[in-house]
């Protein structure tokens, strides 16, 4: 390893940014698990904080930047990427989700290569999509995903889940095409044969594809073996221009640790985080509307959860929703106190009249379709976060499920916990988290944030039940 691979290792090895929480605490999982020091944070810390802390291999911040417009994100990216920035981790991570699902008006990959070519790099961009861990894959530049609810891979644009997402729906599979949609800035792909060779030969591709001018370059990849080599590539990238900012999947995580395993330079003893033990009771909160949760949801009911059905239109309207919202908090108490575990509900699947209810208020008073959607689900949000806030301080429970990668986002915003640390292994890319927190009803929660396509159809009930591996 060169000296300055080993001055990086000494310190921060990387720093990212997630575009929601729940893909932030997929990208933390695969750190946690390969052994780094490593936390979540709501705002980007310094350098003094982390000292303060005892010191991370790697550090996040989750936002919600998959839910902003293009403007939105104008305001509030450049001065975070600077933070970042500014702890000098060798790989700044710009981390979407693992289906890239995004527009031009709604969380849109594009504009953030922008911001970042604008402020904090010159350097083209490494943009990596596959993720073989969850069964992502990326083939000449297109973008395959199985589906939780057969288990078939189907191309993005033909997943049954992504390909009807209420926000952003994936009408594209070729990435490429996807993103050009988001940015005129000049992409080009590095593909699966130029990571089939020699490594001296995968170098000489990548040396050429860095030096043709183009602002992101898409990386395929399909196997295990094609990330280690993304990572590889990515690691000594970082050490030949000083620093790197890179977009993409967790796959950037597990591109970089794979080929660290290979170096030999992850630490030797790591924690087992396979056990999660049983709880008497939970609450789980779900707004999102995909086949899956709706498959997990009705598990959940079927193995012994009482379920509030929430009027999403109800919860938004300004007129109506604190009445709504302590309705809904006073009867879950009540069912918690009587030694349930309680699911609240928006949606059970893409077809529940419920969401297109909300969409229609906001459309009623002059929103566009598009901005019904982000505001109606940021408000939706926000709302079941207060829910959540309420049940938690009347009765200090120790562990909140989420549901919807938009939902875990503002919910867990609203609770406002200082940072998240992973607690143990409850399903690939949705991991179980401990809260750290000063405020009373928070400390040491147990919180597990999941996308609408993550987990299987016993997700809410494991995350009750525990498990023994």
């Amino acid at each position: 390893m060169s000296a300055k691979s080993e001055q990086s290792a000494a310190a921060l090895r990387l720093a990212f940014y997630g575009d929601d929480f729940t893909g932030s605490t997929d990208a933390l999982e695969v750190l946690a698990f390969a052994g780094l020091r490593c936390a979540l944070f709501l705002k980007a810390p310094s350098s003094e904080k982390l000292s303060q802390l005892g010191g991370f291999d790697a550090i996040g911040v989750a936002g919600d930047s998959r839910g902003m417009s293009p403007s939105e994100m104008d305001r509030s990216l450049p001065p975070l990427f600077e933070a970042l920035h500014a702890l000098d981790a060798p790989i700044l991570h710009y981390k979407v989700c693992s289906t890239f699902d995004s527009g031009p008006a709604i969380g849109s990959i594009g504009r953030v290569l922008e911001i970042a070519r604008a402020g904090i790099t010159r350097n083209p961009v490494p943009i990596v999509a596959g993720t073989p861990a969850l069964k992502r894959y990326c083939a000449f530049g297109n973008l395959f995903a199985r589906s939780g609810t057969d288990n078939k891979t189907y191309r993005i644009d033909r997943h049954p889940i992504m390909s009807a997402h209420p926000v952003t729906p994936m009408a594209e599979g070729d990435l490429l095409r996807h993103l050009a949609l988001q940015t005129a800035l000049p992409l080009s792909g590095f593909q699966l044969p130029s990571l089939e060779g020699t490594r001296e030969e995968v170098d000489l591709a990548w040396s050429k594809a860095i030096s043709t001018g183009d602002s992101g370059i898409l990386l395929d990849s399909v196997t295990p073996r094609h990330l280690t080599e993304v990572g590889r590539l990515l690691d000594n990238y970082a050490v030949a221009v000083g620093s790197v900012f890179t977009i993409g999947s967790s796959g950037v995580e597990y591109a970089l640790t794979q080929w660290w395993r290979e170096l030999g330079s992850l630490p030797e003893t790591q924690r087992s985080y396979d056990r999660i033990a049983p709880t008497n009771q939970i609450l789980a909160i779900s707004g999102s509307a995909s086949p899956l949760s709706s498959a997990q949801i009705d598990a959940a009911i079927t193995a012994g959860f009482a379920e509030i059905a929430i009027d999403a239109k109800a919860l938004v309207r300004e007129d109506s929703w604190q009445r709504t919202a302590q309705d809904i908090a006073v009867r879950a108490v009540a069912l918690l106190s009587e030694g349930h575990s309680v699911i609240l509900h928006t949606a059970r699947g893409p077809n529940d009249a419920r969401i297109a209810e909300m969409l229609e208020y906001f459309t009623a008073r002059g929103l566009t379709d598009d901005d019904a959607r982000h505001q109606g689900g940021r408000l939706l949000g926000q709302r079941l976060g207060a829910i959540a806030n309420d049940v938690l301080e009347a009765t200090h429970l120790q562990r909140l499920v989420l549901s919807g990668g938009d939902t875990s986002s503002q919910v867990t915003q609203v609770l406002g916990p200082d940072a998240l640390e992973i607690d143990g292994r409850l399903a690939v890319g949705a991991p179980l988290c401990r809260v750290i927190s000063e405020k009373p009803h928070l400390r040491n929660l147990q919180l597990a944030l999941k996308g609408g396509q993550m987990g299987d159809q016993t997700f809410f009930v494991v995350a009750r039940d525990g498990i023994t591996r």
